[in-house]
This record gives C-alpha cells, sequence and structure tokens, in this order.
C-alpha cells in the first residue's frame, strides 16, 4: 500500500493570510487562514467523532506558531489562543481546497458540508 503524500514544504504567508504546502506527488495546497481555523481538526472543533466536517468560524485569525509534530503532522497555534488541533498530513491533504482535490472527494469533502450562504 502506498504512504499517503508528504509535505515537501510548508510556508506561511502572514501577509496574504496563508499556507502554501508542496507535497511530494508534486501536488499544491493553499489553504487560507480562515479555511485551516474553521476546520480544524480538534474534538473541541470537530467532535470526538465525526462524520462530516464542521466550519467553526473565527474573525480574522492569524498564525502564531506553526511547526511539524513528529513525522506525521502539523500543529498551529492560532492569535486567537487556539492550538490544540494537530493536522495530520493524512488531513491537512483531505482538506486540500483545490478544484481537484473537491471533486476527487465529492460529498465527503470538507467544503461540501457548508452551507451554500456560509462564505469563507
Amino acid at each position: 500500500m502506498k504512504p499517503p503524500p508528504a509535505p515537501v514544504t510548508v510556508e506561511l504567508l502572514r501577509d496574504a493570510r496563508e499556507v502554501r504546502v508542496l507535497w511530494d506527488d508534486d501536488h499544491r495546497s493553499v489553504y487560507t487562514l480562515r479555511y485551516l481555523r474553521g476546520f480544524c481538526p480538534c474534538a473541541a472543533c470537530q467532535g470526538h467523532a465525526p462524520s462530516t466536517w464542521t466550519f467553526v468560524p473565527s474573525e480574522d485569525p492569524m498564525v502564531v506558531r506553526i511547526a511539524e509534530t513528529g513525522a506525521y503532522a502539523l500543529s498551529v497555534t492560532f492569535s486567537d489562543g487556539h492550538d490544540s488541533g494537530i493536522y495530520s498530513f493524512e488531513i491537512l491533504r483531505e482538506l486540500c481546497p483545490c478544484a481537484a482535490c473537491q471533486a476527487l472527494l465529492g460529498a465527503r469533502h470538507a467544503l461540501a458540508t457548508l452551507p451554500t450562504d456560509q462564505s469563507l
């Protein structure tokens, strides 16, 4: 079984308020900070056994710190003090908002769970 993709580079662009990831399969993901904070994978944001993603809105989040956790995830500390979300590489890739990833996951993609009036 082939291992899931892993990041080659992770770049925090504070002025653009986004995180860019280049994966080892040459895929590129761009996550706005609002998107990452809103889809935080921690139990407080998603529950203990989520079957679908829940978007938790946050006012203009900034990233204070982003660091690799082990060899499998990123931990992110946001300016609102929230720091319990560990974005495994698998979850981070699953959350990729690009059109190709949305098409691949279909109704299972996080963006498919948003109400039509919810803006990112």
